[in-house]
């Protein structure tokens, strides 16, 4: 079986790949922010945000994000609510969290500067191998390794490697085939651009569903995968765990001109994130207005909002909602319920709402007309 690990013999062919893959980026390289000001912090920030996440989705919360928050210190000083705010609807939470908690260790125990090594970068919370070797290589000029999914597919191709690449020793084997590939180069490589390119080679050309760009390739007279015509069979998938299906009711409770919100548990799915109110199951308009009553609201008018889905990495919500009218409210259903209830305004720039309600907060922007 083939094997990504590399030999002494790889030695010319990967010198050319490396000149061949530079030159490719010199005329290719996507122009993004992050890049035009390649800081330790912009890195590192922009890293993480696209973790899981599209580079034309980032680039505008990017921009936002280092508007309020331009350095490290900003960021450990910020409060919970105003760095989830600036994440919210970006997803995965705990990527800012961890954000945060990294940015009060520089900031206590690296005098505000993130290490310059792989190896320190690695002891802060939410960074990995790839991120450790992104930020070391881009912002410092290290000679170190960027390995993620990318470049883990366009490796897997030129190499022809059926091994599946989410087995932890197909990466480590990558790490060590391109740092080998680094260190033979002169003084004049540059490790940034080297792994930026692998990068972009795999958003554009080695693409990851349907066929590869292989007439755009830089690599592809040396691409084994290419040179048999199984560029698809490349890499090797194992068939995804079935995700678990959660049949879920939204309420959209109004009393007057406010709404109900819900804070969710501090650890968990969305942890600390407000919500709209919902639970477990699906029920017809009275079914909706008998919940309501039972948290201890009196209802007059109900309406359906519509069907709706989200997709988390593990699970799916199938949503059904309703648009409920509170008569009247009581302290102490408020209380027993968790619920607090706000104002569209206040909603919207004040807490951190989870993009999971987003097709129900389009029925609550439309509402917000009649309060204008």
């Amino acid at each position: 079986m083939p094997s990504l690990c590399y030999t002494p013999a790889m030695d010319k062919s990967w010198m050319q790949m490396t000149q061949n893959l530079l030159e490719w980026y010199a005329k290719n390289a996507r122009v993004l922010p992050w890049r035009t000001d390649p800081t330790p912090y912009h890195v590192w920030l922009s890293e993480i945000m696209l973790q899981q996440t599209r580079v034309e989705a980032v680039m505008g919360y990017y921009t936002r994000f280092l508007s309020v928050l331009p350095d490290i210190q900003a960021l450990a000083n910020a409060d919970e609510e105003q760095y989830l705010k600036l994440w919210e609807g970006l997803g995965y939470y705990s990527r800012v969290r961890n954000l945060h908690k990294a940015a009060e260790l520089v900031v206590n125990q690296y005098q505000g500067e993130l290490p310059h090594t792989k190896k320190e970068l690695q002891k802060l919370p939410g960074i990995g191998s790839y991120t450790a070797g992104a930020i070391a290589s881009i912002a410092y000029g290290q000679r170190e390794p960027a390995v993620d999914g990318n470049v883990l597919r366009i490796l897997a191709r030129v190499s022809a490697d059926s091994r599946d690449i989410l087995e932890p020793k197909v990466k480590t084997e990558a790490e060590r085939t391109f740092k080998s590939i680094m260190d033979l180069q002169d003084k004049t490589f540059r490790a940034g651009d080297f792994n930026q390119a692998l990068m972009d080679l795999g958003a554009t050309v080695c693409l990851p569903n349907g066929k590869p760009k292989c007439e755009a390739c830089p690599l592809s007279a040396f691409c084994k995968a290419h040179q048999t015509g199984h560029e698809t069979d490349y890499p090797t998938r194992l068939k995804k765990t079935k995700r678990k299906i959660e049949e879920r009711t939204v309420l959209l409770l109004q009393y007057k001109d406010r709404f109900a919100i819900h804070r969710r548990p501090d650890t968990g799915l969305l942890a600390g994130l407000y919500e709209l109110p919902n639970m477990l199951g699906t029920v017809d308009e009275e079914g909706a207005k008998e919940l309501s009553q039972d948290l201890g609201f009196s209802i007059g008018e109900v309406h359906f909002m519509g069907k709706a889905k989200h997709i988390f990495s593990h699970i799916e919500w199938h949503m059904t909602g309703y648009h409920l009218i509170v008569d009247e409210l009581q302290e102490n259903a408020l209380k027993n319920a968790g619920y607090q209830f706000q104002t569209i305004k206040d909603i919207k720039f004040s807490y951190t709402l989870p993009s999971a309600f987003s097709f129900y907060y389009r029925y609550l922007a439309e509402l917000k007309l009649q309060f204008s």
